[in-house]
């Protein structure tokens, strides 16, 4: 958002520690039905980031997962950058993955700080179906072009904290590349099954938060302007 080459992602880490053509739904008919007795997943995706957009943290707090909530609450963290009144977004089409999971493709602008010029970063959620209605787990989007989407998992938030630092070394050594020598295991996808899940380097395709599938939407396609639901 304020930094191009790291975009959305690391702002959201280090705050969590301190239009195309219509795509494709693939909707399972059970998501299809529970769907009905509750908003679609893109309604809860959409009041997120509005509360991100405009500040309000309890707002965005109250969107995640029971057990987001709680980590981040025991850690006194916040799982949103601050608000802007430069930014925008744009909610693309949400695939159901299960009753339980889907995954919502979205587009968030805002002005870069260093350039003046708009950024725009391409980013997945990751949804879940709770007793109270569809709340975020995690996210996906790229960080680093030549490399894997980096996957955050808003349920366990000591694994945010270490991609931050990993991904702050990532930029520092591509800033200096003469003066240190390459990453050698940077690990900054991780699957994400309950509290802990063992990390898997850079060059993997990042494992979706429990009851949620491994995303079928490319990130950087522009999400759809219409999403079905």
């Amino acid at each position: 958002m304020r930094r191009p080459l790291a975009g959305m992602a690391l702002l959201l880490c280090c705050f969590a520690v301190g239009c195309g053509g219509s795509a494709a739904t693939k909707d399972a008919p059970a998501a299809q039905a529970a769907a009905k007795s509750v908003p679609p997943p893109d309604v809860a995706v959409r009041a997120f980031l509005e509360a991100v957009r405009t500040g309000n943290d309890t707002g965005a707090s109250e969107l995640l997962t029971p057990l987001a909530k709680q980590k981040t609450q025991e850690m006194e963290l916040q799982v949103a950058p601050p608000g802007s009144a430069t930014a925008s977004y744009k909610i693309g089409a949400t695939e159901y993955i299960a009753e339980d999971g889907a995954h919502v493709a979205t587009e968030w602008t805002d002005v870069d700080a260093e350039t003046g010029t708009p950024q725009t970063d391409p980013i997945i959620w990751m949804v879940q179906r709770q007793p109270d209605g569809w709340r975020i787990a995690g996210m996906a989007t790229k960080v680093f072009e030549d490399q894997p989407p980096l996957f955050l998992n808003f349920e366990d938030p000591e694994d945010m904290l270490r991609k931050q630092q990993l991904v702050a070394e990532e930029i520092e050594r591509r800033a200096n590349p003469q003066a240190q020598p390459p990453a050698a295991t940077a690990q900054t996808g991780q699957p994400v099954s309950g509290n802990a899940a063992a990390a898997t380097p850079v060059g993997s395709t990042p494992a979706a938060p429990q009851g949620v599938q491994k995303a079928s939407a490319t990130i950087g396609q522009a999400p759809a302007t219409t999403p079905r639901r």
